[in-house]
């Protein structure tokens, strides 16, 4: 039923079926769609957080598709999730969300309408990018986005009820990645990017939401500028057993600079990357209660 790939960092280099993030897209959304049916909502607006949040799935793993498909140059899908964020501006406009963020030390910022055409769709973009940047990994990018996810959950008080389903449907998926049996594919990583950033929306944790995906936002600066100035890739050399680089343009290349390290290595201590600022998050948005 799906495509297979190449698990190029395994010995003979198996055929793996990619796509299966398919099966979080189809399942979050069913979900989604149940809760908004049995949800009250004001005629007015005629938008709920559920019926947003599923618009938002269904465009991140329509373009993650497609990019599966024809494999498409990072200048054009790069400003794909802006399309994602046009239901996220409906949802904050109609229902009068808060158009400031707090920060520490700073306070509260106000936006106003630049909130909803500048900081929604900024958010998105980033999010959706730097999550479907950092991956190559059996459970990489299946793992990693499940701790952010679970991080927002535990300080979005009833929201949470949002992510029950899309959450477990992640973590079986996350579990077959990490054996090697699957991989989610840009389906499966453009939808849970846009997932996570319209959610951390939603639930007014956009600043939450930054600090917990700084390892992400670290590891996209790091591609960009070695691509920019020096027009070179991050690339890791797999000889059997371990990886290694012997250079740092990826947070992969990074960890494995002249450090040969077990596929699970790396994938470890990058979720413990992402597990640390998730937690400080988790720690800054407790302290501002």
């Amino acid at each position: 039923m799906f495509p297979k790939v190449p698990d190029y960092h395994k010995p003979n280099k198996p055929l793996i079926p990619n796509g299966l993030g398919v099966i979080y897209v189809l399942g979050s959304t069913a979900y989604l769609f149940f809760l908004h049916y049995q949800t009250e909502i004001d005629a007015s607006s005629n938008v709920s957080p559920a019926l947003t949040l599923a618009v938002c799935i269904l465009f991140g793993g329509f373009l993650g598709l497609l990019d599966d498909w024809m494999d498409l140059r990072w200048r054009y899908k790069a400003f794909f999730p802006l399309i994602a964020a046009i239901p996220l501006i409906s949802l904050a406009r109609r229902l009068g969300l808060r158009t400031s963020i707090t920060i520490p030390l700073l306070g509260t910022v106000p936006f106003g309408d630049y909130y909803y055409f500048i900081i929604i769709p900024l958010i998105v973009t980033v999010a959706t990018n730097t999550v479907n940047q950092l991956g190559g990994l059996n459970g990489l990018e299946t793992v990693c986005p499940a701790i952010v996810m679970i991080g927002l959950m535990a300080i979005s008080g009833s929201l949470a009820i949002l992510l029950y389903v899309p959450l477990i449907t992640w973590l079986l998926l996350a579990f077959l990645n990490l054996k090697g049996k699957i991989f989610v594919g840009n389906t499966g990583s453009f939808a849970m990017g846009i997932t996570l950033a319209a959610f951390a929306i939603i639930s007014d944790l956009k600043f939450s939401l930054v600090i917990s995906i700084l390892p992400y936002i670290f590891n996209s600066s790091l591609i960009l500028l070695t691509y920019l100035f020096f027009r070179t890739k991050a690339q890791v050399s797999f000889d059997g057993e371990k990886l290694s680089s012997d250079h740092r343009r990826s947070l992969i290349t990074f960890v494995t600079y002249r450090r040969p390290l077990t596929e699970q290595r790396v994938v470890m201590i990058i979720s413990l990357l992402v597990a640390a600022s998730t937690s400080v998050a988790l720690s800054v948005e407790w302290l501002l209660l």
